[in-house]
């Protein structure tokens, strides 16, 4: 079996477009998306110290943007089944800009709280549309070539957040910041529009009854869906608790407590960039299973060595294992023969991102009842449910 029948979704699915045109205008919506989040990312200190807001309130404000991502899953789904997904990853880009824009000027906690809702909610429109496209340009391709995507939005997310620090030192306020972000990231998303790919919502396969709505992963899904809920339950702990990690478990001086972040976010960025060459030389199974192999090493050797050098090392070998996981199995639930790729693609996030938003908790949880290194041991198992669910993989 070749590479590009391993990770690319049928042929007719992808529009005649220009690959190379293709392929650079839909790197410039994830490049939209990750600048756009660390844009806001970096000024969240600005904005705590605004309002007033302690630890514990900012933590139930931030619960803002993932509950509007995760409940409008379902309104995405619905959407790309009835309308091509180039059209939503416009709107969705238009609508994030406008959310940025007007999150700087959020006087009252109330306020932000709306805002960072419906921010959530455009972010989700945006990204499952245009990871849809990004299998649509796939198509395009002999050779994988879809991880790249992923590695802009982390390279643009280092670039925000150069940005931001910058314009920090400059007692910029976030308000001006962000309508400047959102302005020129809706300039480049118009401007690239047109090379995207018309990409019509996939008729129901022959003998299928017409597509719902909005449906979760059925059995053959599900298992990507679970695939999605340990990685980004891993992504999820490091964003979380990485930071903390240095801190208590490690009692790393004041100037290492962000290297255990740092490691990882420089590891997942290296892995995404190289994911299609992996892909193309061994295929996506053995990287699905080396990824596991990976998180699980890397957190277990946090855990039983908590020192500064063995714990970065740890962060970065799971930022390895994270890196290529949800592209790979984006592009193989693309070629979903009973719902579009955009409905496929919004139904197993919603697996994945429930991963996302539940299990950092519980990892404080833990943490509180036993200890940190504890937590992170258990997370280790995560990436063993990887090894064994892609070994249950069709060929």
């Amino acid at each position: 079996m070749s590479v590009s029948q391993k990770i690319a979704p049928p042929a007719e699915a992808a529009a005649a477009s220009s690959p190379a045109s293709a392929r650079l205008a839909i790197a410039v919506f994830f490049l939209a998306s990750g600048f756009g989040y660390a844009t806001w990312a970096s000024r969240i200190p600005t904005i705590q110290q605004y309002l007033g807001l302690d630890e514990a309130e900012l933590g139930g404000v931030l619960l803002a943007l993932p509950t509007g991502l995760l409940l409008t899953l379902p309104v995405t789904g619905y959407l790309l089944q009835r309308f091509s997904s180039r059209q939503i990853m416009l709107i969705g880009a238009v609508l994030y800009n406008a959310a940025l824009g007007l999150l700087g000027f959020a006087a009252y906690t109330w306020q932000l709280v709306v805002l960072l809702f419906f921010f959530g909610c455009s972010r989700n429109l945006l990204n499952i549309s245009m990871n849809a496209q990004s299998v649509g340009v796939q198509a395009l391709y002999s050779r994988s070539i879809i991880a790249t995507f992923h590695g802009v939005w982390s390279v643009a997310g280092f670039a925000a957040a150069a940005v931001g620090a910058g314009l920090i030192s400059l007692n910029i306020a976030p308000g001006y910041h962000f309508v400047a972000v959102g302005l020129v990231l809706t300039g480049l998303a118009f401007a690239f529009f047109p090379r995207s790919l018309d990409l019509p919502p996939a008729p129901p396969a022959e003998g299928q009854p017409s597509k719902p709505r909005f449906a979760l992963p059925d059995k053959h899904l599900l298992k990507f869906g679970l695939i999605c809920f340990a990685s980004m339950a891993c992504e999820g702990t490091m964003y979380d608790w990485s930071g903390v990690y240095f801190d208590k478990a490690v009692h790393a001086p004041k100037n290492w407590v962000a290297a255990g972040f740092a490691t990882y976010m420089v590891a997942m960025t290296t892995g995404r960039f190289l994911g299609d060459w992996l892909v193309n030389r061994y295929g996506v199974k053995p990287l699905l299973r080396l990824s596991g192999l990976l998180m699980t090493s890397g957190l277990v050797l946090a855990a039983l060595l908590p020192l500064p050098l063995t714990a970065a090392l740890g962060f970065a070998l799971v930022g390895l294992g994270v890196s290529c996981v949800v592209p790979m199995v984006f592009s193989m639930v693309g070629r979903s023969t009973t719902l579009s790729s955009g409905a496929a693609i919004a139904g197993v996030s919603t697996v994945g991102y429930i991963g996302f938003l539940i299990v950092p908790p519980l990892v404080g949880f833990i943490a509180s009842a036993a200890d940190l290194r504890w937590s992170f041991a258990l997370m280790a198992t995560l990436g063993i449910v990887v090894v064994l669910l892609v070994s249950r993989l069709d060929e």
